[in-house]
């Protein structure tokens, strides 16, 4: 299993909380590339609910990650 940002940007606006199976489903109606359902078909899946895209690739960048001070702008 690989996540790209480009691959978990499809997930971004997934009806969280959610489970494998919803996100898989998800996936496949919003027409998301083969990769991105075939990254949460390899999940091992206790019957968790995740809460968000961070609990599935903790790699996800947030608005932390970026360096800028919004209030210059």
């Amino acid at each position: 299993m690989y996540w790209t940002l480009e691959l978990a940007s499809y997930l971004s606006d997934a009806p969280w909380p959610a489970t494998k199976d919803e996100l898989i489903d998800y996936a496949i109606r919003t027409g998301a590339p083969l990769e991105v359902v075939e990254n949460l078909q390899s999940m091992e899946d206790e019957g968790e609910v995740y809460e968000s895209i961070e609990e599935i690739w903790p790699d996800y960048p947030t608005e932390e990650d970026y360096l800028w001070n919004e209030d210059e702008y």
